[in-house]
């Protein structure tokens, strides 16, 4: 890869993904406060994190789940520990962190330099979390700064209330796939819920009962016959003859 690409050149087409960590062997190089909200990050993405510093900060010398190699930054050494998925340079040293940055580089291993995307092929994103909504924010480096705002924008748009409102309808999603084998049945059956009063309801505290009416009716299936296709026109309309509304 060419060490030599500007900020601009690199990041002038970012590709946005949500990857899976769990159980991949990630390298995170620095020891300081950085360093310590990279690895947490890490492993609540349920990587395997290894790090490498000097010295460590208490945070990080108190982290369970981590290993923790007290030696300076050596090409040698590893390769010795085998592949990485990826690698977080978060040294205070530009040149230690370009060093790093190389070595990834021609070993394919994706890399995140702390504050210098230039010399990265992937930045972490300023993130909103709720529950199985995760809304990622990233200014390719151009402004920090400006990503935080944004976020902060966002979190007070999207409260606490979506996590039960997803996690509801993901559960409702399964139920339908196994039991609706007609997909425009199920389509139909998708779209009608998002037009239902949900997240209303969750702030107002009325989903607890509310949504056990509803399992209760989607288990009677009513409006299914035994072959799990639709008698008729899909529709989640039959609830309403039960004494049950959205």
């Amino acid at each position: 890869m060419d060490m030599g690409l500007t900020e601009p050149r690199r990041w002038q087409h970012p590709y946005p993904i949500m990857a899976s960590l769990t159980g991949s062997r990630c390298l995170v190089i620095g020891g300081g406060q950085v360093a310590e909200r990279k690895v947490r990050s890490l492993l609540n993405a349920g990587a395997h994190v290894t790090v490498i510093a000097a010295e460590f900060s208490e945070g990080l010398a108190g982290l369970s789940g981590v290993v923790l190699r007290r030696e300076t930054f050596n090409v040698q050494t590893l390769d010795e520990a085998g592949v990485y998925l990826l690698l977080v340079a978060a040294t205070n040293d530009k040149e230690v962190n370009a060093r790093i940055a190389r070595y990834a580089m021609e070993r394919s291993m994706l890399i995140n330099v702390v504050d210098q995307p230039e010399l990265s092929t992937f930045i972490m994103p300023s993130v909103v979390r709720r529950g199985k909504l995760v809304i990622a924010v990233s200014t390719a480096g151009a402004s920090p700064s400006a990503a935080r705002r944004i976020v902060k924008e966002i979190d007070a748009a999207y409260g606490e209330e979506y996590e039960m409102y997803l996690d509801f309808l993901s559960r409702v999603r399964l139920l339908v796939q196994e039991r609706v084998t007609n997909k425009e049945a199920r389509q139909k059956l998708f779209k009608e819920m998002l037009d239902w009063d949900l997240l209303g309801m969750i702030r107002q505290g009325d989903f607890g009962g509310w949504s056990e009416v509803f399992y209760q009716a989607l288990e009677q299936q009513p409006w299914m016959s035994g072959q799990g296709e639709a008698k008729e026109a899909p529709s989640w309309a039959f609830l309403a003859a039960i004494g049950w509304h959205a």
